[in-house]
Protein backbone atom coordinates (compact mmCIF):
# COMPACT_ATOMS: atom_id res chain seq x y z
CA UNK A 1 0.00 0.00 0.00
CA UNK A 2 2.64 2.29 0.97
CA UNK A 3 4.59 1.92 -2.45
CA UNK A 4 0.87 2.70 -4.33
CA UNK A 5 0.54 6.01 -2.18
CA UNK A 6 4.73 6.90 -2.95
CA UNK A 7 3.91 6.25 -7.08
CA UNK A 8 0.81 8.45 -6.64
CA UNK A 9 2.45 11.06 -5.01
CA UNK A 10 5.76 11.01 -6.24
CA UNK A 11 5.54 14.43 -8.32
CA UNK A 12 3.94 16.14 -5.48
CA UNK A 13 6.86 17.36 -3.55
CA UNK A 14 8.84 18.40 -6.79
CA UNK A 15 5.76 20.68 -7.50
CA UNK A 16 5.42 22.37 -4.16
CA UNK A 17 6.49 25.61 -5.78
CA UNK A 18 4.35 25.33 -8.78
CA UNK A 19 0.30 25.26 -8.26
CA UNK A 20 -2.35 23.04 -7.36
CA UNK A 21 -3.32 22.37 -10.55
CA UNK A 22 0.13 20.37 -11.38
CA UNK A 23 -0.51 18.41 -8.32
CA UNK A 24 -3.79 17.49 -9.17
CA UNK A 25 -3.09 16.27 -12.91
CA UNK A 26 0.17 14.62 -12.09
CA UNK A 27 -1.98 13.04 -9.47
CA UNK A 28 -4.69 12.27 -12.22
CA UNK A 29 -2.19 11.00 -14.07
CA UNK A 30 -0.61 8.73 -12.01
CA UNK A 31 -3.95 7.03 -11.08
CA UNK A 32 -4.40 5.71 -13.96
CA UNK A 33 -1.23 4.05 -14.68
CA UNK A 34 -2.42 2.10 -11.16
CA UNK A 35 -5.22 1.36 -12.05
CA UNK A 36 -4.45 -0.27 -15.87
CA UNK A 37 -2.09 -2.85 -13.31
CA UNK A 38 -5.25 -3.68 -11.59
CA UNK A 39 -6.22 -7.25 -12.44
CA UNK A 40 -9.53 -8.22 -12.58
CA UNK A 41 -11.30 -4.32 -12.51
CA UNK A 42 -8.11 -2.46 -14.54
CA UNK A 43 -9.66 -2.79 -17.48
CA UNK A 44 -13.05 -1.77 -16.26
CA UNK A 45 -12.08 1.37 -14.46
CA UNK A 46 -9.51 2.65 -16.48
CA UNK A 47 -11.40 3.24 -19.56
CA UNK A 48 -14.03 5.39 -17.62
CA UNK A 49 -11.49 6.80 -15.67
CA UNK A 50 -9.70 7.64 -18.83
CA UNK A 51 -12.45 9.57 -20.55
CA UNK A 52 -12.99 11.53 -16.82
CA UNK A 53 -9.35 12.55 -16.57
CA UNK A 54 -9.48 13.94 -20.03
CA UNK A 55 -12.39 15.79 -19.58
CA UNK A 56 -11.02 17.46 -16.74
CA UNK A 57 -7.58 17.82 -17.47
CA UNK A 58 -7.74 18.68 -21.15
CA UNK A 59 -11.17 20.37 -21.37
CA UNK A 60 -11.06 22.00 -18.03
CA UNK A 61 -7.58 22.32 -16.96
CA UNK A 62 -5.76 22.80 -20.59
CA UNK A 63 -3.51 20.51 -20.00
CA UNK A 64 -3.07 17.74 -23.08
CA UNK A 65 -1.10 15.23 -21.42
CA UNK A 66 -2.92 11.59 -22.70
CA UNK A 67 -2.80 9.13 -19.73
CA UNK A 68 -1.18 6.75 -21.63
CA UNK A 69 1.75 8.94 -22.24
CA UNK A 70 5.20 7.64 -21.14
CA UNK A 71 6.82 9.48 -18.14
CA UNK A 72 9.15 8.96 -15.90
CA UNK A 73 9.06 9.71 -12.01
CA UNK A 74 9.04 13.40 -10.63
CA UNK A 75 7.68 15.77 -13.58
CA UNK A 76 7.21 19.22 -12.72
CA UNK A 77 4.92 21.29 -14.38
CA UNK A 78 5.09 24.92 -13.94
CA UNK A 79 1.78 26.82 -15.14
CA UNK A 80 1.26 23.74 -17.62
CA UNK A 81 -1.90 26.33 -19.64
CA UNK A 82 -1.68 25.09 -23.06
CA UNK A 83 1.07 22.61 -22.72
CA UNK A 84 0.02 19.28 -25.48
CA UNK A 85 2.02 16.21 -25.21
CA UNK A 86 1.78 13.88 -27.67
CA UNK A 87 0.54 9.98 -26.13
CA UNK A 88 3.58 8.66 -27.97
CA UNK A 89 6.07 10.92 -26.52
CA UNK A 90 8.61 9.15 -24.22
CA UNK A 91 9.19 11.53 -21.24
CA UNK A 92 12.33 10.29 -18.39
CA UNK A 93 12.42 11.32 -15.01
CA UNK A 94 13.07 14.47 -13.12
CA UNK A 95 12.00 16.89 -16.30
CA UNK A 96 10.29 20.64 -16.10
CA UNK A 97 7.69 21.01 -18.79
CA UNK A 98 6.42 24.74 -19.06
CA UNK A 99 3.32 26.37 -20.59
CA UNK A 100 2.40 26.80 -24.03
CA UNK A 101 4.81 24.09 -25.24
CA UNK A 102 4.06 21.59 -27.88
CA UNK A 103 5.77 17.88 -28.03
CA UNK A 104 4.67 15.51 -30.64
CA UNK A 105 5.07 14.08 -34.27
CA UNK A 106 4.39 15.44 -37.43
CA UNK A 107 3.18 15.27 -41.05
CA UNK A 108 5.83 13.31 -43.39
CA UNK A 109 5.36 14.32 -47.16
CA UNK A 110 3.69 10.55 -47.56
CA UNK A 111 0.77 11.73 -45.21
CA UNK A 112 1.93 9.53 -42.60
CA UNK A 113 3.20 10.55 -38.97
CA UNK A 114 6.73 10.75 -37.61
CA UNK A 115 7.71 8.93 -34.59
CA UNK A 116 7.08 11.52 -31.26
CA UNK A 117 9.99 12.71 -29.60
CA UNK A 118 12.10 11.15 -26.67
CA UNK A 119 12.99 13.13 -23.99
CA UNK A 120 16.12 12.20 -21.44
CA UNK A 121 16.27 12.93 -17.71
CA UNK A 122 16.49 15.78 -16.26
CA UNK A 123 15.72 17.89 -19.09
CA UNK A 124 14.73 21.40 -18.94
CA UNK A 125 11.68 22.80 -21.49
CA UNK A 126 11.38 26.34 -21.76
CA UNK A 127 7.90 27.96 -22.07
CA UNK A 128 6.39 28.16 -25.93
CA UNK A 129 8.89 26.18 -26.98
CA UNK A 130 8.08 23.19 -30.03
CA UNK A 131 9.49 19.52 -29.95
CA UNK A 132 8.36 17.71 -33.20
CA UNK A 133 9.34 14.53 -34.97
CA UNK A 134 11.71 11.61 -34.12
CA UNK A 135 14.27 13.48 -32.20
CA UNK A 136 15.72 12.76 -29.18
CA UNK A 137 16.67 15.05 -26.37
CA UNK A 138 19.60 13.88 -24.00
CA UNK A 139 19.74 13.83 -20.39
CA UNK A 140 20.23 17.11 -18.66
CA UNK A 141 19.71 19.49 -21.66
CA UNK A 142 17.86 22.79 -21.50
CA UNK A 143 15.73 24.15 -24.49
CA UNK A 144 15.32 27.34 -23.90
CA UNK A 145 11.71 29.42 -24.39
CA UNK A 146 10.30 30.18 -27.25
CA UNK A 147 12.80 27.70 -29.14
CA UNK A 148 11.49 24.97 -32.39
CA UNK A 149 13.61 21.43 -32.47
CA UNK A 150 13.75 19.36 -35.02
CA UNK A 151 16.67 18.03 -34.50
CA UNK A 152 18.66 15.57 -31.84
CA UNK A 153 19.78 17.60 -28.91
CA UNK A 154 22.90 16.01 -27.24
CA UNK A 155 23.46 15.40 -23.55
CA UNK A 156 24.03 18.20 -20.98
CA UNK A 157 23.18 20.96 -24.48
CA UNK A 158 21.37 24.26 -23.85
CA UNK A 159 19.63 24.90 -26.93
CA UNK A 160 17.59 28.00 -28.06
CA UNK A 161 15.65 29.58 -31.01
CA UNK A 162 13.99 28.66 -34.51
CA UNK A 163 15.29 26.01 -35.29
CA UNK A 164 17.03 25.38 -31.91
CA UNK A 165 21.07 25.52 -31.83
CA UNK A 166 23.61 24.79 -29.37
CA UNK A 167 24.05 27.90 -27.39
CA UNK A 168 26.74 26.07 -25.06
CA UNK A 169 27.00 22.66 -23.41
CA UNK A 170 26.12 22.30 -19.41
CA UNK A 171 29.48 22.26 -16.99
CA UNK A 172 32.00 22.99 -19.77
CA UNK A 173 34.63 25.27 -19.52
CA UNK A 174 35.38 25.18 -23.01
CA UNK A 175 33.22 27.72 -25.46
CA UNK A 176 34.47 25.87 -28.73
CA UNK A 177 31.39 24.04 -29.18
CA UNK A 178 29.57 27.79 -29.05
CA UNK A 179 32.14 29.55 -31.47
CA UNK A 180 32.27 26.48 -33.98
CA UNK A 181 28.17 26.81 -34.32
CA UNK A 182 28.64 30.88 -34.61
CA UNK A 183 31.36 30.09 -37.62
CA UNK A 184 29.19 27.87 -39.53
CA UNK A 185 26.42 30.23 -39.55
CA UNK A 186 25.41 32.36 -42.31
CA UNK A 187 23.76 34.80 -40.08
CA UNK A 188 26.94 36.01 -38.32
CA UNK A 189 27.19 39.65 -37.00
CA UNK A 190 29.30 41.76 -39.00
CA UNK A 191 31.41 42.24 -35.89
CA UNK A 192 32.27 38.37 -36.10
CA UNK A 193 33.12 37.66 -39.63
Amino acid sequence: MNKTIDYLLQDWQINQDTSFKSRLVLLMFRLNKILVFLPIFGKIFSRPYCIFYQLIVDYILGIELPCNTKIGSNLKLIHGHGLVVNHETVIGAKCTLRHSTTIGNKKLPDGSNSASPQIGNNVDIGSNVVIIGPVKIGDNAVIGAGSVVVKDVPQSAVVAGNPARIIRLLNSTSTDLYTRDLENSSELPATLN
